[in-house]
């Protein structure tokens, strides 16, 4: 009886240590976003960002998002593209606009690792707002609104990150509402 108590309790003592150490690793779309992943693993497990996931596959990035960068991911969740013109998405994912597609979500991707602590700072510096430059070549201003950061596209739209630092094998993905569009 002792026995079978102690392998009992071993038993549980392995799971609470699996239970905490998964717990310290974030959740995104109900899928644990594992450090040792890169971008495109990740992404791919969260219900989320499936349509992000599939936009990449369709614009040929997948290759380019599993490099080891660092990149940094403004990442749309699937009610973002949602918020999209009517048309516009199912527009973007034909084959023929791949071009498009590709400068679209490109512009969501910075090139380096841009935590959300070194974002805040970069925006106090610059007294308010800060100008980042997008693997596509265009320009992103980050601001704060109260607690969060806000993205603005050149077209004036805006997206709050909702989720971020978001720490992955190769960048950090930070978790937007809205997608952005360049010019």
């Amino acid at each position: 009886m002792k026995f079978k108590l102690a392998i009992a309790a071993g038993a549980l003592a392995i799971m609470s240590t699996a239970l905490i150490a998964q717990s310290s690793v974030p959740m995104v779309g109900g899928a644990p976003m594992y450090p040792s992943r890169n971008i495109v693993q990740n992404a791919s497990s969260a219900q989320n960002l499936s349509t992000l996931v599939a936009a990449v596959k369709a614009a040929g990035l997948v290759d380019t998002l599993e490099e080891p960068g660092p990149f940094t991911v403004f990442a749309p969740t699937n009610s973002a593209f949602d918020k999209l013109p009517a048309g516009t998405l199912d527009m973007l994912l034909k084959s023929e606009n791949q071009d498009k597609l590709k400068k679209v979500l490109t512009y969501h991707v910075v090139s380096g690792s841009v935590t959300w602590k070194k974002l805040v700072a970069m925006i106090k510096k610059d007294g308010g707002q800060t100008q980042i430059k997008t693997v596509e070549g265009g320009t992103i201003t980050a601001m704060m609104d109260g607690e969060n950061v806000v993205l603005k596209d050149e077209k004036g739209g805006t997206a709050t990150v909702t989720q971020a630092d978001v720490m992955q094998k190769n960048g950090v993905v930070h978790v937007i509402d809205a997608v952005l569009l360049p010019n």
